[in-house]
């Protein structure tokens, strides 16, 4: 678990960490930690968040990739998209990604 407060870049290059076993349930995502056995509901949008971190990416493709699939105000996307990388941070479901 990593409680340090993380300072998102749009440059910072994350993914998924390992051992997660995750479902669509009715349009949401739906994730189970085995590490941790704890149950998580990502909801639609934390759920494309999950997926596009199948693969490193950066922080302003994720919110390039949903400012074009969602009506949101850029400003408001960046806020969101950071307090739920915090939150997948603080669990320890994401991690940073090597530079390629």
């Amino acid at each position: 678990m990593n409680n340090q407060p993380v300072q998102w870049t749009p440059t910072d290059r994350i993914e998924q960490s390992k051992d997660h076993i995750v479902s669509d349930m009715d349009g949401e995502k739906v994730m189970l930690s085995v590490q941790k056995g704890k149950y998580y509901n990502l909801g639609e949008v934390g759920g494309r968040i999950w997926d596009l971190l199948a693969s490193p990416c950066t922080v302003q493709q994720l919110i390039d990739n949903l400012l074009a699939q969602y009506e949101v105000e850029p400003e408001t996307c960046r806020a969101h998209v950071a307090s739920f990388l915090d939150t997948l941070w603080s669990e320890g479901l994401i991690c940073r990604a090597s530079a390629s």
